[in-house]
């Protein structure tokens, strides 16, 4: 295999900042930053969301009531500019 032709596979830390949650995971992602986990140094990525802290995978999401507003919306317009309106 051609050497240089592929980039450096290599463990890397990736760290949720909002509940401060580290995975280590094999990439090619190029970093600056270094952290040393249970005595090992390894390339770190700072990341804003995981799916440790995403509302949709904790299960702590809202649900949008959508069809309250909709009924809100038809009763304060009505059907102006409705495509029935228009005979």
């Amino acid at each position: 295999m051609k050497e240089g032709a592929h980039p450096d596979y290599r463990e890397v830390v990736f760290q949720d900042m909002s509940n401060d949650e580290k995975f280590i995971i094999r990439s090619t992602i190029q970093t600056k930053e270094r952290i040393t986990v249970d005595g090992t140094e390894y390339p770190l990525v700072k990341l804003e969301v995981t799916a440790s802290s995403h509302p949709f995978y904790t299960g702590k999401h809202k649900i949008v009531d959508t069809a309250g507003r909709v009924e809100k919306f038809r009763q304060k317009f009505g059907k102006v500019g409705s495509k029935q309106n228009q005979g």
